[in-house]
């Protein structure tokens, strides 16, 4: 939050300069906070020291009744003061600092920061954002399907809102497998840090904070996982954080309403300001999950969540579109190469494995002659199905779920023996089965003997696509049973020719050419499997994984072969799957592969109906809907499944159970995919109409922060070592140190804590930073760190600082965009530098700059705030000084600097003796407060149809309600919904009143341009 408001109405922006305790101070953030019950709200000022005492001190002042009395410094007492530096370079370094640190109005729906990040700005992947923009507060779904990039659309959200003073205090929450791939994509490519945390690190946070101190309150932007904040103590801790916005990624886990997950996002979305909930499947096919869902978003689009909701009701709320929308298709171009058809293997049964497929069929799945399966206890009535799914993985999950029923079959005997006889019989059975599937396990031991049908051709597969110590061929190995991953791991390295791997502490596949990835690792081992994966000269080759891997992790980068060991039945999951290596980023053409066991007995046919026809039907959904989760109409993993599992031991067609197209044309989203397709060539005329070309002074970012470094230090190259790299091979890119006084830390190197840990660790850049302004040289360095960045070499003893950042997987040179820690420091220390240059006097000062204008010109910004204290009316105005009075100038304020030859070509001239331009300032603000009173009433029914339109929709959703609690019977269920309702609209209507337009404008008096003089 940029702004703050405090007692007595008095409105407090970043920028403006205060008197605390008799010293003068800039104020660099401002956030007003609830005050103590009933009490006014509390304004929480940052501040950097200007006056000699107090100089480049950080300090943190409370604005309220009976706390600091704070005075901000009136722009009619402005003083005027001259600028002796050469091209007034200090005052054009001030222009420029105002207009990089002033946030945009809240009305502002254009974006203002694409174009400027790491990543190809595509049209498609701006839509979240105009979507968030046009709401009354930013809160949407992001429901785009596998492979879009929503993490990149997350990031420009973030970048928007960070432009609009909303980005100040960041929480993202991600399944723990992703949080370093989300961290390091916000931070390489959109210069957004964020500190990881988990349940060690704010335990070791609490021992260094005073007692009662919430952890939460420390690092302003923060990414944890939600394994971690899930538990009910730091629900608890999180409950009185306010944060400017929230992210929860695979946001699908929080809908079931009893789960701590969706307990956790109950206790966030209150208290944030925009909610960005993201997931490829988001609806279970249960209409009230989904729309507990919303409601999370927004309380008041849906009135009775057991009730299907529409279109028109949720479309503000969501953005949903996948690889076959027009608007994608027409973008992605080579970055998103064309699936190829996949490749079904054939795997025949070995003769071992015929009598295991013989026993399971006709005691299991298919008893002949009216028999029965031998089953016991309630819901037993699919386990049939999980015994042959389990052995279409492999033998060893087989006997790993023989072994568990067979111990649960034991405590049922135990607990109920009037039954022993029919327990007695199942064991049996499942005895039978135990010793056929070990025949196969001793067979697949043996040397000579043949292997499982399905090693033969996996191991054949990856020989044929040359997967081995001596080729860089990834391949992903997908299995559903954790029990075939291991087996895998332990026999495919003497196939493959690689060496066996060795354990690292308690966990195997952690390291080597072969890894593994499923849910009981650390979240470390999790994290470092799939980073390295990621990267050119790591030497992992194959990667074992069950579905935990499904699911928001980027495995595209440096492989386009999958293999399906074993398929599940359904349609999500294989669309989830082949997710992995078929997204955006994706340049080869993802190779799938699926293994289907085949029987010498077509009855024996599970992986030949049900397997290999999912497979072929997500393919074809792929690529005509662009999504397999619309087919059954279920959107839920397990319903699918369950449904296609009964069918099958019901002896039915696939086809009856999962049609070649949706029936549900109701489907919203793939009403909301058509409606994207629609609209998609009107969205391409518009592409420029949505774009905020920001005003700047300063030609480029690089002569800005050239200029900014003098102005700091005289001559950084000996101060700080500033050193501009060899232009032929690292163009606009250069160095310095960030401190050379190691007595304490500097303020930069203060900021800078707050990157993520292993940046710092690995590329020490509290002691040394590199940057460039290319992202030629970064997108290089950013390829290299994740070529280069691998497989640690063994060694003895600790890696040094040198080995450490040979192999880090973070690019050693950080690419500038306007909201770079190191930019954001630079104009806050040319804020700073102007207001200590006068300071003491306990006034405001503006710069006089002698340019090439008729009359003197008054440069002014002014602007109108809410109750929030976040802007609504923002104008940067120039004023020229008649002798009758003064003339707004119509051109836009900038182009008035440009015309007036304000720029580093100028030269430093002599404004003359300034007492009667001195005399005018206060003239000069009461026109600029004029001039905001026309423009506030210009624009206030444009600033008050959103909040008239919110508050309509609250006063329908209110009624509709009350209708609905009539038809209540159950009193105390009517008292508790009707209670819920009132504290809901109780909260809105408090909001709408806070976002709307309030009190008098803030003016400050930036400069005045006055005439060269003759002769000069």
């Amino acid at each position: 939050m940029d702004n703050g408001t405090a007692m007595g109405g008095q409105r407090f922006a970043s920028g403006m300069t205060v008197l605390v305790r008799g010293e003068e101070w800039l104020v660099t953030e401002a956030h007003e906070l609830p005050g103590p019950e009933d009490a006014a709200p509390v304004t929480r000022l940052v501040v950097t020291g200007t006056s000699p005492l107090v100089r480049d001190q950080t300090a943190i002042f409370f604005h309220a009744e009976g706390l600091d009395r704070i005075k901000p410094l009136l722009p009619e007492h402005t003083y005027l003061v001259k600028d002796s530096t050469e091209g007034f370079r200090r005052s054009r370094l001030f222009i420029e600092a105002l207009l990089r640190k002033t946030p945009l109005p809240q009305g502002e729906q254009r974006l203002a920061t694409v174009g400027s990040h790491l990543v190809d700005d595509l049209l498609y992947q701006r839509e979240p954002s105009k979507r968030a923009f046009a709401n009354l507060r930013p809160r949407l779904l992001i429901a785009d399907a596998v492979g879009l990039g929503k993490t990149l659309e997350i990031g420009l959200l973030l970048s928007e809102l960070i432009r609009r003073g909303r980005g100040d205090r960041i929480l993202v929450v991600t399944p723990r497998h992703i949080l370093e791939q989300f961290q390091h994509e916000l931070w390489t490519r959109f210069a957004i840090p964020l500190v990881a945390l988990d349940s060690t690190g704010i335990a070791r946070m609490q021992q260094r904070l005073p007692a009662g101190r919430n952890p939460f309150d420390y690092y302003k932007r923060v990414i944890a996982s939600i394994d971690t904040l899930k538990s009910a103590r730091y629900r608890e801790q999180l409950r009185g954080v306010e944060w400017d916005a929230v992210v929860m990624d695979e946001s699908h886990k929080l809908i079931s309403k009893t789960s701590r997950n969706n307990q956790l996002a109950r206790v966030l979305a209150p208290t944030t300001h925009a909610f960005i909930l993201a997931s490829a499947t988001p609806h279970n096919g249960d209409d009230e999950s989904f729309n507990e869902l919303i409601s999370l978003i927004d309380p008041t689009a849906i009135v009775d969540v057991k009730q299907r909701a529409t279109r028109e009701q949720l479309e503000h709320l969501y953005v949903r579109r996948h690889k076959m929308s027009p608007d994608v298709a027409a973008q992605i171009g080579a970055e998103w190469a064309k699936r190829a058809q996949p490749k079904f293997v054939d795997c025949p049964a070995t003769k071992a494995e015929e009598a295991v497929l013989d026993e399971l069929y006709e005691t299991w799945i298919r008893p002949p002659d009216g028999r029965t399966a031998p089953l016991t206890g309630q819901g037993s009535q699919l386990f049939p199905i999980t015994l042959l799914k389990a052995f279409l993985s492999s033998h060893t999950a087989l006997l790993a779920t023989i072994d568990e029923r067979i111990n649960e079959v034991g405590k049922r005997i135990k607990k109920d023996p009037g039954r022993t006889g029919q327990y007695l019989l199942e064991r049996e059975a499942l005895e039978r089965l135990q010793t056929l599937a070990e025949v196969v396990r001793s067979e697949a031991a043996a040397e000579g003997s043949p292997d499982p049908a399905k090693l033969t051709a996996l191991v054949k597969e990856l020989k044929e696509i040359r997967v081995g110590p001596k080729s860089p061929t990834r391949v992903v190995i997908f299995s559903e049973r954790k029990a075939t991953i291991d087996w895998l791991y332990e026999v495919l390295p003497g196939r493959l020719d690689f060496e066996q791997p060795v354990a690292v502490g308690k966990e195997k596949g952690v390291t080597g050419p072969i890894r593994i990835l499923h849910g009981g690792q650390s979240d470390d081992a999790q994290q470092r499997i799939v980073k390295d994966f990621a990267l050119e000269d790591s030497d992992v080759r194959v990667l074992l994984t069950s579905d935990i891997a499904a699911e928001g992790v980027n495995l595209h980068r440096q492989c386009h072969n999958l293999v399906h060991y074993d398929i599940p039945w359904s349609l999500i999951t294989i669309e989830q799957r082949n997710g992995r290596i078929d997204r955006y980023g994706q340049r080869a053409s993802p190779q799938i592969r699926v293994l289907i066991h085949r029987s010498a007995d077509p009855a024996h046919d599970a992986d030949e109906t049900v397997s290999k026809a999912l497979a072929r039907k997500e393919d074809a959904a792929h690529r005509t809907l662009g999504e397999a989760g619309a087919l059954m109409g279920f959107r839920d993993e397990e319903r699918e499944a369950e449904s296609i599992e009964k069918a099958y031991l019901a002896g039915r067609d696939i086809d009856e159970v999962v049609p070649d197209k949706p029936d549900d044309e109701d489907d919203i989203f793939l009403a909301a995919a058509r409606s994207v397709a629609a609209d998609a060539g009107v969205a391409r005329s518009r592409s420029e109409d949505e774009v905020l070309r920001q005003s700047r002074l300063f030609p480029s970012m690089k002569e800005f922060v050239k200029d900014a470094f003098t102005e700091a230090y005289g001559d950084p190259s000996a101060a700080i070592g500033l050193t501009w790299l060899e232009p032929a091979d690292y163009p606009d890119t250069f160095e310095f140190e960030l401190n050379r006084d190691t007595g304490r830390l500097s303020d930069l190197q203060r900021r800078l804590s707050a990157l993520p840990q292993s940046y710092l660790d690995e590329r020490q850049v509290l002691m040394k930073m590199t940057l460039t302004f290319s992202a030629d040289v970064a997108r290089r360095r950013l390829e290299l760190a994740r070529k280069n960045s691998g497989e640690k070499p063994k060694r003895k003893g600790a890696a040094t600082k040198e080995q450490k950042a040979q192999e880090s997987g973070w690019p050693d040179i950080s690419y500038l965009t306007d909201q770079h820690p190191v930019i954001e420091w630079l104009v806050d220390k040319v804020l700073a530098s102007n207001a200590a240059e006068n300071a003491g006097t306990h006034r405001l000062t503006a710069p006089v700059i002698a340019a090439h204008v008729p009359e003197p010109v008054f440069l002014v910004n002014g602007r109108y705030s809410n109750r929030q204290g976040k802007p609504t009316v923002m104008a940067w105005m120039a004023f020229r000084a008649l002798p009758t009075g003064f003339a707004l100038d119509p051109r836009e304020f900038v182009q008035v600097l440009h015309d007036a030859h304000v720029n580093g070509e100028m030269h430093l001239r002599d404004v003359g003796d300034l007492t009667a331009l001195q005399a005018r300032v206060p003239a000069a603000i009461e026109a600029a407060r004029a001039e905001m009173r026309r423009r506030r009433a210009a624009e206030e029914d444009r600033l008050m149809a959103p909040l008239q339109e919110y508050a309509e929709r609250l006063a329908v959703w209110e009624k509709e309600n009350a209708v609905r609690f009539e038809q209540l019977t159950l009193i105390g269920v009517r008292a508790r919904a009707e209670k819920r309702v009132r504290k809901t609209a109780t909260a809105l209507k408090e909001l709408i009143e806070e976002l709307a337009t309030d009190g008098e404008p803030m003016l400050r008096l930036i400069a005045v341009l006055v005439p060269v003089q003759k002769g000069e």
